[in-house]
């Protein structure tokens, strides 16, 4: 029976499983946004948000309760700093999962995950919508196809046609 079995094992020992996730919360922190599967992912967000919130509280204490779970300083730089600076006003939900399709070899599911605050492509979305230029069914269409049914391979294709009949 499952009692009690609340979250992913993700196939691995509990050494390997925190071990995995403290990876990728560094790669998370240092790089803003990585590419994972689904499951992992999911697993990430419990991981790293509430670290996060950790470091809304510049303290020596929270310092050092992150630490145990990254184990690196240059993350623990980063997470302090500037994305601490970031998601200071947010009440939570620090990072978005964003589904890309399946993976070739094995069909497990891909997506990104990424810290909110940190895309430039969605807040550049949000504050300006793009303009849409309307036109007519037929008109840059038929001209483009004009010169493609001239093409000179029809000539080329007659001539040995009519040398063999000479």
């Amino acid at each position: 029976m499952r009692h009690n079995k609340k979250f992913n094992h993700l196939g691995r020992t509990a050494d390997h499983r925190a071990a995995l996730l403290a990876n990728q919360a560094i790669s998370l922190i240092m790089h803003k946004r990585i590419t994972t599967t689904l499951a992992k992912a999911k697993e990430l967000k419990k991981y790293v948000e509430p670290l996060i919130t950790k470091a809304k509280e510049d303290s020596t204490n929270s310092r050092r309760v992150v630490f145990s779970y990254l184990q690196n300083k240059e993350a623990i730089k980063e997470l302090f700093g500037p994305v601490a600076e970031k998601v200071g006003d947010r009440p939570g939900g620090y990072t978005r999962i964003i589904k890309l399709g399946f993976r070739k070899g094995d069909a497990a599911q891909i997506c990104f995950i990424e810290l909110v605050d940190f895309d430039p492509e969605m807040a550049k979305g949000e504050t300006k919508k793009k303009a849409t230029r309307r036109s007519r069914r037929g008109g840059q269409k038929a001209a483009t196809e004009a010169p493609v049914a001239e093409a000179p391979v029809a000539e080329t294709a007659e001539a040995p046609a009519e040398a063999a009949a000479e």
